[in-house]
C-alpha cells in the first residue's frame, strides 16, 4: 500500500496548500487541496490547524492561485 502524501505543497510563511490527488474506482481522478495553518502550542510544540486568522487571508489568497495553476 502506498502512503498518501500531496502530489504538490506549496508555502507561504506557516501557511500551506496541499494538492492531493484521489483515484476513484471508475478510474476517474479528482484533485483536492487542504489549507493549513503552523502554530507552537504552549509547550513550544510544532501543531497545524484549519483554523486562519483575517492576516492569514492574503497567504491564503496566493496558495490558492498557485494550486489552481498547478491543476
Amino acid at each position: 500500500m502506498s502512503e498518501n502524501k500531496p502530489i504538490k505543497k506549496f508555502g507561504a510563511g506557516v501557511i500551506s496548500a496541499s494538492v492531493w490527488k484521489n483515484e476513484l474506482k471508475d478510474g476517474n481522478v479528482v484533485h483536492a487541496v487542504t489549507i493549513e495553518r503552523r502554530y507552537q502550542d504552549k509547550e513550544g510544540d510544532w501543531q497545524s490547524t484549519n483554523n486562519l486568522r483575517l492576516n492569514d487571508l492574503p497567504r491564503v489568497g496566493l496558495l490558492a492561485q498557485k494550486a489552481y495553476e498547478f491543476l
